[in-house]
């Protein structure tokens, strides 16, 4: 029977072989775990939460074939398909309806070591190392490589394989006449720049049998510069189908290009309607991704054409149980991710174990596991931010008592000012999850409250967890009190006027959120799709090379002339997240935005911001002057309560405030409200 609301979403899906019991997987994301002691124990658990939270299959972060491939772990020998088998067995112990197949990645010229290989000896812009340019017997040793990997794959109970050809590691740059310079039958014409991804299905397929799912991860927009055009994917797709893959999965972007495709700004399923075009041409099934992060959006592409099978990977770490929560009817309760990337993907490119920011037992469910209280306590919550949410939460799901106060007329905290900045509509989703779980859970919630010690003693709760945030940091410098001067929760709620020539003092994200609202008509709608892609300069419809050949990004200079300030030398922006922070750079200096480093500011008066730019005077001639001048913790309630000798514990933005930080706000908070 039908799903009443999800019909394409929940119906199965028959490879011939097998089966996949809906159309939603989780995608691949690379964890960390694969490096650590006892990381295939946590990955284990990691991925058998996912398996129980009903999705149809989950794919695994990418694992190298060889030495050479580079990446996070390795499989090419029977010891290390044993240390497989312990994240295989236990995700069919979980769910033996869901299937797990394990990324096969080499990296080629990304590989961060000096053995790395490629077509050609030409070394990435965002490469370590000069590829080494594989022979005639490199590439054997490769394409054999591969097959050992997939085979070892399924002794360790593997379903399947995903082979990535994209991004810009080994198989992408056979493909790109840019990366392969060969004149040999690896090189030269299309045929031939194609033939070693080909090749590598063929000798898969042929080495693993035909009861073995066998993905492969298209380029199906590079978003690069003479990438391959339109066509040539389409050629691609179908010699691959013929080579053997069970299923073509489509990813966009090399890791080198400059158009976003998985932060907050891009729309909801942007890049679908590629996949849809591709799915034309070929026979098996086909998965698209990106920025799909709730289930409508998934059943709305399922039912546009545009695909087979939806891909999730960030969602599925903001919320395991998401696929039980839209079979059960609970959307409401879907804990939603944000895009934000600041735990996940920025975590991967610097190094670390991969998390989530509304999430923080992502991929540390051994570490945080979620038991019930072993006495129920009566706990208050002073702030309605994310800190103080985020426990609550939590703290209620073990079964304690919660009462939450705030002075606000709504939850939110910081993230009430988040939400407003165009491009970060998706705060928006976090607060109706908190929302909705502070009512499932009977939490009170006493807003516009202003509480004090003598209160909160009165009411006799066993522990106040004070989260009360921060406050705007002012500097002390002469004019800071001039009309001019506007602090930035009033730029952003709109409480003061901005005028046309603005000086922003700051250069966190609160500086680039502030630039990014005052340089738009005001707060806005997520951006539309074509919007989108006249601004990143992208053609969806007509797929020129690479998507962006020959094209413009086209977006409208601010009505205003804004600069950014900032005390360090060097560019402004430094601090920003790894993968998202770029974009916000880009996107406004296009607009015409100015930044500047190594500035002292000295006062402000009619005449405008006076300061010492690396030691020279400099007269800002502005109207405004907005103070993004840093916070300062939030905690004379908590001094208070201690001073009473009342038991208070202090989270969030109150414990520290060098700059907003909701990652580990809610880490913070989630990790106590789980040890309380």
């Amino acid at each position: 029977m039908a799903h009443p609301k999800y019909p394409l979403t929940f119906s199965p899906l028959d490879l011939g072989f097998t089966r996949l019991k809906n159309r939603i997987l989780m995608g691949s994301m690379h964890t960390g775990l694969e490096d650590i002691e006892g990381g295939f124990e946590r990955m284990a658990a990691f991925f058998a939460e996912r398996a129980r939270g009903g999705v149809g299959m989950i794919i695994t972060g990418g694992i190298a074939p060889n030495h050479e491939a580079g990446g996070g772990g390795k499989l090419s020998t029977p010891e290390e398909a044993a240390q497989h088998s312990i994240v295989t067995e236990a995700v069919h112990a979980a769910a033996p309806d869901v299937k797990i197949v394990m990324q096969i990645l080499h990296a080629g010229p990304l590989a961060g070591t000096a053995a790395c290989v490629a077509p050609s000896a030409i070394r990435s812009r965002i490469g370590r190392f000069v590829p080494n340019e594989l022979d005639a017997d490199g590439i054997e040793k490769q394409l054999n490589d591969f097959a050992n990997c997939a085979t070892q794959a399924k002794a360790a109970g593997y379903d399947g394989v995903e082979i990535i050809g994209s991004a810009g590691y080994l198989l992408s740059t056979f493909l790109v006449e840019k990366t392969n310079t060969r004149t040999d039958e690896w090189g030269g014409s299309f045929e031939n720049r194609m033939r070693f991804p080909v090749e590598v299905i063929r000798r898969t397929r042929a080495a693993v049998g035909n009861d073995f799912i066998l993905i492969f991860r298209i380029p199906a927009m590079d978003m690069l510069e003479g990438g391959m055009s339109g066509e040539e994917v389409i050629q691609l797709a179908q010699a691959v189908e013929a080579a053997g893959a069970t299923i073509i999965s489509t990813h966009f972007t090399w890791h080198e290009a400059q158009v976003p495709t998985i932060a907050t700004m891009v729309p909801r399923a942007a890049f679908a309607e590629v996949t849809g075009r591709i799915r034309k041409h070929v026979g098996v099934p086909m998965i698209t991704s990106n920025r799909i992060n709730m289930p409508d959006v998934a059943e709305q592409v399922l039912g546009a054409g545009h695909a087979d099978l939806v891909s999730m990977a960030r969602p599925m770490l903001a919320d395991a149980d998401l696929v039980n929560k839209a079979f059960e009817g609970r959307e409401d309760e879907i804990n939603t991710c944000i895009a934000c990337n600041q735990a996940c993907l920025d975590h991967t490119f610097t190094g670390k174990l991969t998390s989530c920011l509304v999430n923080p037992r992502a991929c540390n469910e051994t570490l945080m596991p979620v038991v019930p209280a072993s006495v129920v306590r009566d706990l208050a919550v002073v702030g309605a931010g994310p800190a103080g949410l985020a426990f609550a939460v939590e703290a209620a799901q073990r079964g304690h008592k919660l009462t939450i106060y705030d002075a606000g007329s709504e939850i939110g905290g910081q993230f009430n000012l988040a939400k407003r900045v165009p491009g970060k509509e998706e705060f928006h989703e976090t607060l109706r999850y908190f929302s909705r779980m502070i009512e499932k859970l009977g939490i009170s919630l006493r807003l516009n409250t202003h509480v004090d010690a003598d209160m909160l003693a009165a009411a006799s709760h066993d522990e106040v967890i004070v989260a009360t945030g921060i406050r705007p940091r002012t500097p002390d410098m002469p004019g800071i009190d001039h009309p001019m001067a506007v602090p930035y929760i009033d730029a952003i709620l709109g409480r003061k006027p901005i005028g046309r020539r603005v000086a922003i003092m700051g250069a966190g994200g609160i500086g680039f959120d502030v630039a990014t609202l005052i340089t738009h008509a005001g707060p806005s709608a997520a951006v539309d799709i074509p919007t989108f892609c006249r601004e990143w300069g992208v053609d969806f419809v007509n797929h020129p090379r690479g998507g962006v050949t020959g094209l413009v990004p086209q977006i409208e200079k601010a009505d205003r002339e804004v600069v950014i300030l900032q005390r360090r030398d060097g560019a402004p922006g430094k601090s920003l997240g790894r993968t998202t922070g770029w974009t916000h750079r880009l996107s406004l200096v296009r607009r015409g935005v100015k930044m500047m480093g190594g500035v002292t500011y000295l006062k402000i008066d009619d005449d405008g911001l006076h300061a010492l730019v690396n030691g020279e005077p400099r007269l800002f001639e502005v109207d405004t002057v907005i103070i993004c001048a840093g916070q300062e913790p939030e905690r004379a309630l908590y001094d208070a309560l201690v001073a009473r000798g009342l038991p208070a514990k202090l989270i969030g933005g109150a414990s520290e405030a060098t700059e907003l930080d909701a990652k580990r706000a809610i880490a913070e908070a989630t990790e106590l409200a789980l040890a309380s």
